[in-house]
């Protein structure tokens, strides 16, 4: 660490700490204890998304009292904080999903509020579940503080009759019991050893996948991210974090510094080789809207396209996120790719230095098959591929990580749902065809609202035997677990007259990820008919969150996003 000097200044923490004016404000934090030295220290705000809802949560509170200390030592006063988030796992296959996506942005909101409600200087983000990750990184390339990232950990995999499995093998197991393949006391048991420990989902589901990111995005310190969450090693990234935060300040450096477009092209590679989420798709735009950066879902297609994926994790693979972590962690992914020209080395980083400086001491392992070479991946390309054609004019995603090439196209007539439950209902009746595509409409940002995900449904699928039988497509979104051939994010969405609104059963649909095109077989004439026909469908949510949602959000290819982003910003909070 460089001596580090603070003008106190030039924080936005002066306009509450400085001056005979803000003898008011300093006696509220005389009443907390602080001491006048901490009182004229710079301020960092230590958000946790922490609660009961869930184990990818509830480790976070221990972890940010590392951070804490890390921040006093580094000559810093630290002010905790909690925000929202809404754990998938729970809110899946139910109205609780309409709640997840807004989440992402009212995370972001809450700690922009809090942030600027008090003058903080520097943000600590420890987030646990799928979208309080990039709603933390909105936050912090929003207000373009002093920032660092800190994941909460992924859980330990569970042991069942001794095969390890994971949350997808419960929703799995749903399928299975459905068709009379499971017995009552043999899910009773597996739903009670699945997930032994705090953490977020283990495999590469959104969580872990967004953990990913951090590392490759720049925000988050080499290692961090790849720790489980029971491990004490995370008490020693945390406290590193605490310090580096302050070194961040000294130096000036800012998320918007290490958040380019460089940087937002690295973190869609990361995606790629490691088999990731789709959700990625939805959430790399979303940050780099915050930042005003022109980076949508064609932009990260793309970078999926080319880059060759090498990373064997579940849901398509055999490992999780602890297996790699011990095989080398995040770092010897990034290495690979960066040896083989996939990644830009001159990124910066919150370490101060660039991916390629960080890199120099990663030695690869050849004792290990979780990450292949980058020169012998698992297949050429990307594990999630980008879709687009005249069902999706506006693109779709899916996710072919361990899929057979032979698997990857895909030709059937069309079921069509409006509405998840509907789709779940026939799938738990069998009141389906092998060789139909499955179509969930009218669950996209607008339309749901909220773009809720759809893995009880594909689970199920898979639980029957069925996933590689039939096609879905929805203009929703698909869980990080999610396998088979399952289209996400199709747009324009229903609601507000895309092409999969206008989709009547029977419409023999054409999917194929090696060529990159999701088709219907109508004529331009035919769908301009229908689109005349059509009629908007009344949301059922009147008022509340969710109506304020559907009010302003925007399209699944800019990342579904909520305001006019960095572009349009007139004052940076960080210069306030």
């Amino acid at each position: 660490m460089s001596e580090r000097t603070y003008d106190k200044s030039k924080l936005p923490s002066r306009h509450v700490t400085q001056g005979p004016a803000r003898a008011p404000h300093r006696s509220y934090y005389y009443a907390m204890g602080l001491t006048e030295e901490q009182i004229n220290q710079p301020f960092v705000g230590v958000a946790t998304c922490w609660n009961e809802a869930a184990p990818c949560n509830i480790a976070l509170m221990r972890q940010a009292q590392a951070v804490k200390h890390g921040v006093a030592h580094a000559g810093g006063t630290a002010r905790e904080f909690c925000t929202i988030t809404v754990t998938d796992g729970i809110a899946m296959g139910h109205q609780g999903m309409y709640s997840s996506l807004p989440s992402r942005d009212w995370i972001a909101d809450s700690v922009e509020l809090t942030m600027r409600g008090h003058s903080y200087d520097a943000l600590v983000g420890l987030a646990g579940c799928d979208k309080s990750l990039p709603g933390m990184m909105m936050a912090m390339v929003r207000l373009n503080v002093p920032s660092v990232f800190i994941y909460g950990g992924s859980i330990l995999p569970g042991s069942f009759r001794g095969q390890p499995v994971t949350v997808q093998d419960v929703f799995e197991a749903v399928g299975r019991h459905s068709v009379g393949s499971m017995s009552d006391e043999d899910l009773a048991e597996l739903e009670k050893v699945a997930c032994p420990s705090a953490g977020a989902c283990g495999a590469q589901f959104t969580a872990n996948t967004m953990a990913t990111v951090s590392e490759a995005i720049g925000l988050a310190l080499p290692y961090s991210a790849g720790a489980p969450a029971p491990y004490e090693l995370r008490d020693r990234f945390c406290m590193t974090a605490g310090e580096m935060v302050m070194e961040l300040i000294a130096r000036n450096i800012r998320p918007r510094d290490i958040v380019t477009r460089k940087a937002l092209e690295n973190a869609a590679t990361v995606v790629a080789a490691s088999g990731g989420s789709t959700n990625a798709a939805l959430h790399l735009p979303a940050i780099a809207h915050e930042c005003g950066i022109d980076f949508d879902l064609f932009d990260v297609a793309e970078i999926f396209y080319r880059t060759p994926y090498v990373a064997d994790l579940k849901p398509g693979g055999r490992y999780v996120a602890k297996d790699m972590f011990e095989a080398g962690g995040i770092p010897l992914l990034m290495k690979t790719l960066l040896d083989h020209g996939y990644l830009h080395g001159d990124c910066l980083t919150v370490t101060g230095r660039t991916i390629a400086e960080n890199m120099e001491s990663v030695k690869w392992n050849p004792d290990q098959d979780v990450v292949r070479p980058a020169d012998k991946p698992i297949t050429k390309t990307g594990g999630v591929v980008g879709l687009k054609g005249n069902l999706a004019t506006e693109g779709a995603i899916v996710k072919v990580a361990g899929m057979p090439a032979d698997k990857q196209s895909f030709k059937g007539p069309a079921r069509c749902f409006d509405g998840e439950e509907a789709c779940f209902e026939a799938v738990k009746n069998k009141q389906y065809e092998e060789g139909e595509v499955l179509v969930i409409r009218y669950e996209g940002p607008k339309g749901g609202p909220g773009m809720r995900e759809m893995l009880s449904t594909t689970a199920a699928l898979y639980g029957q035997g069925m996933g590689d039988k039939v096609a879905l497509i929805t203009d929703g979104r698909f869980s990080g677990a999610t396998r088979g051939f399952c289209i996400g994010h199709v747009g324009p969405e229903a609601a507000v007259g895309g092409p999969i609104g206008l989709l009547k059963d029977g419409d023999i649909i054409e999917i194929d990820a090696v060529t990159g095109r999701l088709d219907v077989h109508l004529s331009d004439e035919e769908l301009e008919r229908r689109r005349a026909e059509w009629q908007p469908r009344e949301t059922k949510f009147a008022s509340g969150v969710l109506w304020k949602f559907a009010q302003v959000v925007g399209s699944a290819k800019k990342g579904a996003v909520t305001h006019p982003g960095g572009a349009a910003e007139k004052q940076c909070y960080a210069d306030i």
